[in-house]
């Protein structure tokens, strides 16, 4: 590389620059980059011209170096220092983006890499624009010590106050530890890569020195665990490629910003189109299931449903989809897993999806076949009545349009959770096999008629009592017309129309303004 001098004529002085940002795009070199390679990881460039429209990236800071001159670090500086910063479009919408390049001493974080992330994500908070962050580090730059600290509490302040303001999404393709962990936490949605990601607070030797335990990294904090058993990640991708496409894809569902409404498109599945199938999906027998999401794709535009948190808290579903081209965010309770109890796991699970909607404009469609909260003293010791008011809490704070379809099952407590009429419902529908009540027909009876029961010595006598009870009660809550007679259940639908009615709702809702009392911030049960 020819060094600037003031005595270069132009010429020079244009082939001096062309050189060092060659030199910049090296990164940490080209030994660096086959090794990054050979692990099956993407380069920091490679991923940004995958996530971006081709030719919109515009990069800032390529030419910042670090300051530290202590442990040798002063004969290790590199144009760019380990991160890539800039603005592009997807599908021609604006994005801030950076993305850490491992190649350059690990991917360890500096007071001037902390910088150039702050300088895009204070950007981003300008102009109104997401932020996607690709990390790929090895934490803390530890002989910058305290700078470096700083540097990632300047970037967690950021993401913080960009909460409900802008889309944050962080994709992980690489390790993330320690305090590093605590940007992607805060942000709406995380992405891990199978097999060469982790996430965790301290690694695998740290936890064996203090506590014990012999675990992998892998187990201990790779994309299964953070997406099946913690819930920490939102989607595993297969490889880096399927993680960016998935960026890509969540983007269609949402606005710039929270002060714009998500980007509707052209939709050629018909508005009207009946489904004969809906009308037969709810087994006869209460005990039976079936599986939610041929309902989902079913009623939405072209089966086409980005499902979040797919692998954890199953016996919910979250996730975006189209009606008319109209985005929204969809939460189903799960009969095919544990009959769509809502345990500790779900309720939290459903509650961030409904505020992470309600914060960027995003209808909410909920569909209801819930028998009630998950017993046992498990779940009682686990917190199952602040997770379970979470839920509550969402959805009586959202002001979005809401829709909520209940199919078969609404009982207690889970009926008033899952976007009743109280909670501000704007249009609930139920289907001719709905059952809101308190409890099951058999559960009630046990309550309201046991001593009568246990009288009854001829055993062919109690039974055809207890049964005759079950059948009135069945009778008379096991059906949509009780809560409709009281105006809780705006009307009842035939289920091959479920996808019209939704897509009416929608664009008579269009309009909605709703409003909550003026306030520093709601205390949500945490």
């Amino acid at each position: 590389m020819i060094p600037f001098q003031n005595s270069m004529n132009n010429q020079d002085k244009i082939k001096n620059l062309i050189e060092l940002r060659e030199e910049a795009k090296l990164g940490g070199g080209k030994k660096r980059i086959e090794s990054q390679h050979a692990k099956g990881k993407m380069t920091a460039r490679e991923r940004l011209d995958i996530l971006l429209d081709e030719g919109s990236f515009e990069e800032y800071d390529m030419f910042v170096t670090h300051r530290c001159n202590d442990f040798g670090l002063e004969d290790q500086k590199y144009p760019g220092d380990g991160v890539i910063t800039g603005h592009g479009t997807i599908d021609g919408r604006v994005v801030y983006v950076y993305s850490q390049d491992f190649t350059v001493l690990g991917g360890s974080l500096s007071e001037t890499f902390a910088k150039k992330i702050c300088k895009i994500m204070d950007q981003a908070m300008k102009v109104g624009a997401p932020v996607i962050g690709i990390n790929d580090s090895g934490g803390a730059r530890i002989q910058e010590g305290v700078m470096s600290l700083a540097g990632y509490a300047e970037i967690f302040q950021r993401n913080i106050m960009a909460s409900g303001v802008i889309p944050q999404i962080s994709a992980v393709f690489g390790p993330c530890a320690g305090g590093a962990v605590y940007s992607p936490a805060l942000t709406d949605v995380i992405i891990m890569s199978d097999k060469t990601s982790y996430m965790f607070v301290t690694g695998p030797k740290v936890t064996k020195a203090v506590t014990g335990e012999n675990i992998s990294t892998e187990d201990l904090g790779g994309a299964t665990v953070h997406t099946s058993k913690s819930g920490v990640a939102h989607f595993k991708a297969e490889d880096e490629e399927e993680g960016l496409m998935i960026i890509r894809k969540l983007l269609e569902f949402l606005p710039q910003n929270n002060l714009e409404d998500p980007p509707v498109t052209e939709c050629s599945d018909p508005a009207d189109r009946a489904d004969d199938f809906l009308n037969e999906v709810i087994p006869e027998q209460p005990s039976q299931s079936y599986d939610i999401k041929d309902v989902i794709y079913s009623v939405i535009d072209q089966k086409e449903f980005l499902e979040m948190h797919r692998h954890y808290a199953r016996s919910i579903v979250v996730g975006f989809a189209k009606f008319n081209g109209m985005p929204v965010g969809i939460v189903a309770n799960q009969p095919n897993y544990l009959a769509g109890v809502l345990d500790t796991e779900a309720s939290r699970k459903a509650a961030r999806f409904v505020r992470f909607c309600d914060a960027f404009n995003v209808p909410i469609v909920t569909l209801v076949d819930v028998p009630g909260f998950m017993p046992g003293s498990a779940q009682e010791y686990g917190g199952i009545i602040t997770h379970g008011a979470k839920l509550l809490f969402a959805y009586g704070e959202a002001t979005v349009p809401k829709i909520t379809v209940t199919l078969r099952k609404s009982y207690g407590g889970a009926h008033d959770v899952m976007s009743c009429k109280q909670l501000r419902g704007d249009i609930n529908y139920a289907w001719p096999s709905a059952e809101i009540a308190v409890m099951g027909a058999r559960g009630a009876i046990e309550i309201i008629e046991g001593k009568k029961i246990s009288m009854i010595e001829d055993e062919e006598e109690r039974a055809a009592f207890y049964n005759a009870k079950e059948r009135e009660y069945t009778e008379k809550f096991a059906n949509p017309y009780v809560a409709a007679r009281h105006g809780f259940i705006d009307d009842v639908i035939e289920p091959r129309n479920t996808r019209f009615r939704v897509i009416r709702a929608l664009q008579t809702l269009i309009t909605k303004k709703d409003m909550n009392p003026p306030k520093k911030h709601s205390n949500i049960p945490l």
